[in-house]
């Protein structure tokens, strides 16, 4: 793979003609790019946006376009969700979803036999795309399609299947799923909702122990749900088997069923067409067969079986197949990332402030420099994410199209899990850190409701938070990688990580990290030693990318090992320990993942035939790896792998990427395909082209 991208770099040199930029960027205005000695013998390539979209919405291009063409019928939502009251706009949300549901987009992922779509990939393309609409919608979508039905999917056995997934398909049922608790947050083993078994009636009786157990945040409670998939402690006899989930009914006609109190969230930073709400149980009973029974049952003579004996293994086996829901959100993220770099991408080649070439007229602000910095490095940063996520949803289908759980490769379920982790946190920073940059470029402009960049970042912000926190997240992907998903990973916590590491030999921890393999990867590339990193490799060879990644994953990776084995070594209390190093835990779980995401694009730029779109997609990976190095500079300066003088060319060759990416930069936010509908922004766009 590297080696054939390292041929591509040749083709994205000097070629004999100077440059000239194509007329006719956004609304067939004029642009014009100052001719510099490093760009004057460069021809810029011709973007296809047909092509590039095709690429971009890759196997599921129907599904895609099937979801554009029903956000721009009713584009109108954007408008109804800052006039409409509160109350109203709710039930506009909610008649959506009905609508959405009837188009059949929102049963994808779920089986043929009860309307679905029988195609998870398929299910993960529709909800990402959803995205370049109102967010409210996307997160009603996800709570009943992805998160309620999913749990009934994925939990449940076909008795659950038979008598709730084609009514929930078809939006006849709606639900809502209860997990968080107010007293708990991310930390689901510790729930305290407790199912208690009643073998005089064959019953679970669902109890919250106090307000701290009460479930909140729970999208689709305080209005709408007909019935919860709510996560509680099993207890049989006394003794309590961890969590499981259980489907209770919460409404009848709209009105709440005895025992259940609900109260509603009320007013939220954003996605206040979703009706958040607070639950709780007070001894509401259910029959047992609404036990969610894949991986535990209770037997008809008032008896506990699992196939899992590990209560731990059991959890983590549970919740694992709950990943789509992370692997939703990361996309999500990215897809409302690429809204907001339209909006301001296709601004700045409208937009003219002051006389920087000519006396006569203003210059449009794409053609500066610090313009291009802003917006440029972010626009790569979101097609590496958009490949990263491309490769992580193509897993997601693969691992769960086997045939049943006893089918699944457990190591590949373990890494799914991490890499779903990784790429949310990721993803969802990215897009809160692109939606706010967009805004500040796009001025007052971009701080009109009309332009979107309000609800974006309102509605968007949650994303960094649901679903798993994100640094709580990226713990979970350095425990992975910390004990390359060893056969007990289930049962490791925080505090048993360091517990596992401490308990070997430090060349076995790093052996186990799998950290050796990525420094054999860098001598294979850079066989002459340390001294060549600076004076042989180009800046622009994915394998000199590639490796400096690698390297420094390698190290603070094995350097997070010898931190936890020296603090239990030194005799400290093995939670401290894990606090003491909890920002290198941090730390190298992103360069895990930073690392994927370019290996991601460069494989994708790798697989293109020769040709113009092939360029400038090269042109974009570069960016998006130099500028990767160039934020981390000081970490690769201090570990020595990164020269004064080297660090000062990788930010020339940064400002000359941005030079020769700007004649093509409307091309490639066109190529995401937002419907013009949805662009409602005639302060920033002009009028929208159709």
């Amino acid at each position: 793979m590297v080696e054939e991208a390292r041929r591509r770099r040749l083709e994205s040199g000097d070629g004999p003609d100077r440059v000239t930029t194509p007329a006719g960027g956004y609304n067939g205005v004029m642009t014009s790019t100052t001719e510099t000695p490093e760009t004057a013998s460069y021809r810029a390539p011709s973007v296809d946006v047909t092509a590039l979209r095709r690429l971009l919405d890759g196997r599921y291009a129907e599904v895609r376009d099937l979801v554009r063409g029903n956000l721009a019928e009713h584009a109108s939502v954007l408008d109804e969700a800052e006039t409409m009251s509160r109350p109203e706009f709710r039930e506009r949300v909610k008649d959506l979803l009905v609508l959405m549901a009837d188009s059949g987009q929102t049963g994808m992922g779920f089986p043929q036999e009860y309307g679905g779509g029988g195609d998870l990939g398929a299910s993960i393309a529709a909800f990402e795309t959803l995205a370049y609409g109102d967010l409210s919608l996307l997160v009603k979508v996800g709570v009943q399609f992805g998160l309620f039905g999913g749990a009934i999917l994925m939990l449940g056995s076909k008795r659950h299947h038979d008598a709730y997934l084609e009514d929930l398909i078809a939006g006849r049922l709606l639900g809502c799923f209860a997990m968080t608790e107010s007293g708990h947050g991310s930390n689901v083993q510790a729930l305290d909702t407790v199912a208690t078994y009643d073998g005089s009636t064959d019953e679970f009786v669902i109890t919250t122990t106090d307000d701290d157990a009460r479930k909140d945040y729970i999208g689709n409670a305080a209005q709408h749900a007909e019935a919860a998939v709510v996560f509680a402690q099993l207890e049989v006899d006394g003794e309590r088997h961890g969590v499981h989930a259980f489907v209770v009914p919460m409404r009848r006609s709209g009105a709440l069923l005895a025992g259940i109190r609900v109260e509603d969230d009320g007013l939220k930073m954003g996605l206040n067409g979703v009706d958040n709400g607070r639950i709780w149980f007070d001894r509401v009973r259910i029959p047992r067969d609404n036990l969610l029974n894949r991986f535990a049952d209770v037997t008809d003579d008032g008896r506990y079986v699992s196939p899992i004996d590990n209560p731990d293994r059991r959890f983590f086996t549970m919740l694992g197949t709950l990943v789509q829901g992370r692997v939703c959100v990361s996309g999500a993220g990215i897809n409302a990332a690429k809204v907001a770099l339209t909006l301001a991408v296709r601004y700045a080649v409208r937009r003219r402030q002051f006389n920087a070439t000519s006396p006569n007229e203003e210059e449009v602000l794409l053609d500066y420099g610090l313009h291009q910095r802003r917006l440029f490095p972010l626009l790569a940063e979101n097609y590496a994410l958009h490949f990263a996520q491309e490769a992580l949803a193509l897993k997601t289908h693969d691992v769960f199209s086997v045939a049943s759980a006893e089918d699944e490769d457990e190591q590949a379920r373990r890494e799914l899990e991490s890499r779903a982790a990784g790429t949310k946190a990721l993803g969802t920073w990215h897009a809160t850190r692109t939606i706010q940059e967009c805004r500040e470029a796009c001025g007052g402009a971009g701080y009109l409701a009309v332009s979107r960049f309000a609800a974006l970042k309102a509605d968007t912000d949650v994303f960094t938070t649901f679903e798993g926190d994100n640094h709580v997240l990226l713990q979970l992907v350095a425990k992975g990688l910390l004990t390359d998903y060893a056969s007990d990973f289930e049962d490791l916590d925080q505090l048993g990580m360091v517990r596992f590491v401490a308990g070997m030999a430090l060349e076995t921890v790093i052996e186990r990290t799998a950290a050796h393999k990525l420094l054999e990867a860098i001598k294979d590339v850079l066989p002459g030693g340390d001294d060549r990193w600076d004076q042989e490799a180009g800046l622009r060879d994915p394998n000199y990318q590639l490796a400096m990644l690698r390297f420094r994953e390698e190290h603070t990776l094995s350097g997070v090992a010898r931190r936890l084995k020296r603090g239990i070594d030194a005799g400290l209390n093995p939670g401290e320990v894990f606090s003491r190093a909890q920002d290198h835990v941090i730390a190298a779980a992103r360069a895990h993942v930073e690392r994927l995401v370019l290996e991601a694009f460069v494989a994708k730029t790798a697989a293109l035939p020769d040709g113009d779109l092939r360029v400038a997609l090269t042109l974009l990976c570069d960016l998006h790896a130099l500028t990767t190095i160039e934020r981390d500079r000081a970490w690769f300066m201090e570990h020595g792998r990164l020269t004064s003088p080297r660090s000062k060319a990788i930010t020339r060759e940064v400002n000359e990427l941005c030079l020769r990416i700007r004649p093509f930069a409307v091309d490639l936010v066109d190529a995401y395909g937002v419907p013009p509908e949805l662009l409602r922004s005639p302060d920033l766009l002009g009028s929208v082209p159709g």
